[in-house]
């Protein structure tokens, strides 16, 4: 492949519209153009990266003994209707009418899809069955950003396993959680394995991997001593038992009333009133699956709204509005409280479990109770973990202090049970002769949202330092002075020798000045450049840059293809 044929357009100056560091570097790199927010060209750098992810995902799925179908991007909306996703799922679904009128579906994912396949399984012999597929999954994000990290377009490589029971499922979900963990780490990327929440996907269990990373939208609560690790919208942690001495300190007969004028927030009462925020009873009012319900954490305490909604069951959960609060209970926020309310659900916090001598609102605005105790003063109709994690906070597993990372997630594997089997009624014969219904596993991998990451986490000042697993190429051979003969005709010898050695080669060949190439070298990432010159000419020598390391070694023309070989295997086998 020849650098003066390709098309390769690189920029000398940062794009201003580009934040993150992968979207700017593949801007300025030449590997991706924008048509319109979202959707994005890839020119032949990241067809040729893209295609080497696949290559790395497929040995890895292939080696679990998952099998490669390719299911339609359109789908019916029948399939959708019988899930009940049609409904579920908001505007982030591309919906479409066909000439004849029949609604259709621009797929965002297959569980529908895949599930209608299994349909022709007829016996508990035919299992486990793993299928999986790259396809391109289109989803209206309402917000695309950061290049290829949140697209409205883009390819996944998703995998569906069918078990006969919740054992043989365990087992499937290990198996893609080693090919997950193998794909990430020969890609380069440290995908941090945390428990995430299962959300309109259903199911019992989910795992995240997330890439550490400043530019990432996830935050991960992570324990640096023993490894737990836990989306924001799953992780627990271990609170200090509440001071009981402080509570009895603090308890009365009844709930007291008294004036808080000006009170809106925590803080205010807290600083005003001497009523720190984990002494506070913090009253949020949400409807959910259209009821209106109050929501208690403690006041310092943020809510975690996914685990809300994982703990009802209610995907439509909103936050009420002022008029709906005040019809409801008759205050506006600052002055809300559970105390007494007996006729609309509610739903506490663990931590608040046990707690008396609390501080709420009256649902009367400017005053508050104090003295409350939860069992004996609020009608708690379900307890739940509600509140977000924090960092400092005690790990669950082992007691060490969590911390709270950035990360962008690269896959999500879910235990889906019978979610989508029983919608569409799939059974098998069983081992008894009897019908059994299979239980499913889902498994995703963003291909170029994987591509992003590793940028992320792999580049410098300079450009992108690909890991050589992925790299469009594995080598660069840098002509320095093209218009020299016997130069140009060296590193010719040099390009043919590394291409017979079995090395994924490019040369560049252009008649420009050779700072030029080396820094277009080094801004495309390529891992090694291997550099022909008038003085290594004379030396018989060419010089070989690591460009993860900036090492140079000088290396005899005729050692040149084993050299590269043997340090692209060795940079291979570090990933």
């Amino acid at each position: 492949m020849r650098w003066s044929t390709m098309h390769i357009p690189t920029l000398r100056e940062d794009p201003a519209e580009a934040g993150a560091p992968s979207h700017r570097l593949l801007l300025r790199a030449g590997y991706i153009r924008q048509l319109y927010a979202g959707h994005y060209s890839l020119l032949p750098l990241a067809v040729r990266v893209r295609l080497k992810v696949i290559g790395v995902i497929r040995e890895e799925m292939n080696r679990i003994g998952a099998q490669e179908i390719l299911m339609p991007v359109m789908h019916p909306a029948e399939v959708w209707q019988r899930s009940g996703r049609w409904y579920a799922i908001g505007d982030e679904m591309f919906r479409l009418k066909d000439r004849k009128g029949a609604d259709l579906v621009l797929g965002m994912t297959h569980e529908e899809t895949v599930t209608t396949l299994a349909s022709e399984l007829n016996s508990y012999r035919e299992l486990p069955k793993s299928l999986y597929q790259f396809q391109t999954k289109l989803r209206d994000e309402a917000r695309p950003k950061a290049g290829l990290m949140r697209t409205r377009e883009f390819t996944m490589k998703d995998s569906y396993s069918f078990d006969l029971d919740a054992a043989g499922l365990d087992k499937s979900f290990d198996l893609h959680y080693e090919a997950y963990s193998r794909s990430f780490a020969r890609m380069g990327i440290p995908a941090i394995p945390a428990e995430a929440s299962n959300g309109a996907m259903g199911g019992s269990g989910s795992i995240e991997f997330v890439c550490p990373a400043e530019s990432g939208e996830d935050d991960v609560v992570h324990c640096p001593n023993c490894g737990y690790a836990g989306n924001a919208e799953k992780a627990t942690s271990t609170l200090p038992p509440a001071d009981a001495a402080a509570d009895a300190a603090a308890a009365a007969d009844a709930p007291e009333r008294f004036d808080t004028p000006g009170v809106r927030t925590i803080e205010d009462l807290a600083r005003d009133y001497d009523a720190p925020g984990d002494r506070q009873l913090k009253t949020l009012v949400y409807v959910l699956g259209g009821e209106l319900t109050l929501v208690l954490v403690r006041g310092d305490h943020a809510l975690e709204e996914q685990k809300l909604i994982d703990a009802t069951g209610k995907a439509d959960a909103r936050p009420a509005t002022a008029e709906e609060i005040f019809a409801a209970l008759g205050a506006h926020p600052g002055s809300l409280g559970a105390v007494g309310v007996t006729d609309l659900p509610v739903i506490a916090d663990e931590a608040l479990r046990g707690r008396s001598g609390m501080v709420t609102g009256a649902n009367t605005d400017d005053v508050h109770v104090r003295g409350v105790d939860v069992a004996r003063d609020i009608a708690v109709g379900t307890w739940a973990d509600l509140r977000a994690a924090q960092a400092g906070e005690s790990c669950v597993r082992c007691g060490s202090p969590l911390e709270v990372v950035k990360g962008i997630e690269v896959g999500h594997i879910f235990k889906l049970g019978t979610k989508y089997t029983d919608a569409f009624e799939l059974s098998v014969s069983g081992p008894d002769g009897k019908p059994a219904r299979p239980v499913m596993g889902c498994y995703g991998i963003g291909v170029e949202r994987a591509m992003a990451a590793c940028i992320e986490v792999h580049h410098d000042d300079k450009g992108i330092a690909w890991p050589a697993s992925i790299a469009p190429f594995e080598a660069v051979v840098v002509v320095a002075q093209q218009n020299n003969a016997e130069v140009a005709e060296k590193g010719e010898q040099v390009y043919r020798g590394l291409a017979d050695a079995g090395v994924d080669v490019i040369i560049d060949d252009r008649e420009v000045r050779a700072g030029v190439k080396f820094s277009d070298a080094e801004l495309v990432g390529i891992p090694f450049r291997v550099t022909i010159g008038k003085r290594g000419l004379a030396a018989g020598t060419a010089e070989v840059t690591d460009r993860a390391t900036g090492e140079t070694a000088e290396v005899p023309f005729d050692q040149v293809p084993k050299h590269v070989r043997e340090a692209v295997a060795a940079a291979i086998s570090l990933s």
